[in-house]
């Protein structure tokens, strides 16, 4: 099953993922876009790259490692095979935060709202 990675854009057009990502440097940019590289390439992803959240309304998280920092970038699927990416952050704690996850709602829901176009 081949998958496609895609970023949230807001209604004025901003991709708040490419803007985190752009934020980075180079090092941190390249592991990220090689574990997404491994979500859209491999049919099994290990759980240490991407996993459900519980709790969620169909959240998923990316999870990289780098350099003794943990990133994430949070999303959902859509129309079976595209991964839409709503947001990005630094993890600072064991817990993924609550205010990260329901903007990753929103920006899901709003998505949707406006016909889920890729």
């Amino acid at each position: 099953m081949e998958r496609q990675i895609k970023f949230y854009k807001t209604i004025s057009g901003n991709s708040p993922v490419e803007e985190y990502l752009d934020s980075l440097k180079g090092k941190f940019a390249q592991k990220i876009t090689w574990v997404l590289s491994i979500i859209e390439e491999f049919d099994i992803i290990p759980t240490k790259y991407f996993k459900k959240l519980e709790n969620t309304a169909g959240i998923y998280e990316c999870r990289i490692d780098f350099g003794g920092n943990t990133y994430r970038l949070l999303g959902f699927f859509h129309l079976g095979s595209y991964v839409v990416l709503t947001n990005g952050f630094m993890k600072k704690t064991q817990k993924t935060p609550k205010e990260e996850i329901e903007l990753s709602e929103r920006r899901k829901k709003d998505f949707l709202d406006r016909g889920g176009l890729i």
